[in-house]
């Protein structure tokens, strides 16, 4: 038995006076408005109204259980108001997962943005680097498209990148541009450590399809877990990095860093949105979420505050 909808039946049907108008309220057959009453009876071993064919009346027992009832029904309902007052107000706390280099150059500048639009939504952010996130701790996480996810998530994608390799113009100057993959084995290259994997040779593809992987194998003279430490190296002259190009957009723009050996990447790269369900998803957690992918695209089509596809 539905104990619950038992008691809503029963206030229903001696506040209209009688089974038939309680049905027609609540859509429902009279013969279940009936045995939902009568269950509600023999759970609590007690008549609550008296039937007669000319009308209805409570006992004793049912005034007093109608007079409790309606409080806690009452509590339940305003529990309810204020439980969904959450899922449909565009005000509170969105929780946001992230690694370092998406927090930095993505989250940063879109939460500005938002709240510009949305003063009484806080987002509270954890960077976090981790091959197994807890996604389901956090009602979003941003996320590099290489990282596990739970095959139940919600998962939808932000941008697609490619990993590429560049250097400043001093480090040219100085050490001259590879014109062939295997010109990296001769040059100071600064390497990315990804959680869980071991350093290896330097793969590269060919983005246009035409020429096969090619590995390289190189001696780094960096070694970190963190891009933005290795982007600074590159800016400085420190060697040739693998950076997302939508990272380096402006960078490039400017002249601070070139591109090199292309067509060939490093990488094809995702950074996606996890969201641990669909269900109940408040709307401030899905008006964030579409103000971040908005954000990010156009940031990318524009080259305004750069972000790494990459989540490092």
């Amino acid at each position: 038995m539905d104990r619950l909808q038992s008691m809503r039946v029963f206030q229903q049907v001696v506040g209209l006076g009688g089974f038939a108008a309680a049905a027609r309220k609540l859509d429902l057959a009279p013969a279940v408005v009936t045995r939902l009453v009568s269950d509600l009876e023999q759970h609590l071993g007690v008549r609550l109204l008296q039937r007669t064919s000319r009308r209805l009346a409570l006992t004793d027992a049912g005034e007093e259980y109608l007079q409790r009832l309606k409080a806690i029904l009452g509590e339940i309902d305003e529990a309810e108001s204020l439980v969904q007052v959450h899922t449909s107000s565009m005000s509170g706390t969105v929780r946001v997962l992230a690694p370092p280099v998406a927090a930095t150059h993505l989250l940063g500048p879109a939460v500005a943005r938002f709240q510009l639009m949305h003063p009484a939504v806080a987002v509270d952010v954890q960077v976090e680097d981790s091959p197994d996130p807890a996604v389901e701790d956090y009602d979003l996480a941003v996320l590099s498209g290489s990282v596990h996810i739970d095959p139940d998530a919600i998962i939808r994608p932000i941008l697609l990148s490619h990993g590429v390799l560049c250097a400043s113009p001093d480090y040219l100057q100085r050490h001259g541009e590879p014109r062939e993959p295997a010109d990296m084995a001769a040059h100071r290259f600064l390497q990315l450590r990804l959680p869980g994997q071991r350093p290896g040779p330097l793969r590269l593809l060919d983005s246009s399809g035409q020429r096969a992987a090619q590995e390289v194998e190189v001696t780094p003279v960096l070694t970190a877990n963190h891009t933005d430490t290795l982007l600074g190296a590159t800016l400085e002259g420190a060697g040739i990095s693998s950076q997302p190009d939508d990272l380096l957009a402006p960078l490039i723009a400017s002249g601070r860093l070139q591109v090199l050996l292309q067509p060939w990447i490093t990488a094809r790269l995702a950074l996606v949105a996890v969201l641990p369900s669909r269900k109940f998803l408040p709307s401030r957690t899905r008006a964030f979420l579409d103000f971040l992918v908005a954000h990010a695209r156009d940031s990318m089509l524009h080259g305004a505050q750069p972000f790494a596809g990459v989540a490092h």
